[in-house]
């Protein structure tokens, strides 16, 4: 994940409206997959952040000792 980019974002949405759109024979669950993924796209930075936070938070780093 990288910094927040409002327009990645707007471009998401719209990669993934289009998608629904021109696709009209998804099967049931690939459609409610997309739909959701585009109901849940993090639109604001605050929200962003917080996925990140929330992805991230359970992650430790782990050293080398190159020494």
């Amino acid at each position: 994940m990288g910094p927040f980019s409002e327009m990645k974002q707007l471009r998401r949405a719209a990669a993934i409206k289009r998608l629904l759109d021109s696709n009209p024979q998804l099967d049931s669950p690939t459609r409610i997959m997309w739909e959701t993924k585009l109901k849940n796209l993090a639109l604001t930075e605050a929200r962003y952040n917080d996925r990140v936070v929330e992805v991230f938070k359970g992650i430790r780093p782990k050293y080398v000792d190159l020494s």
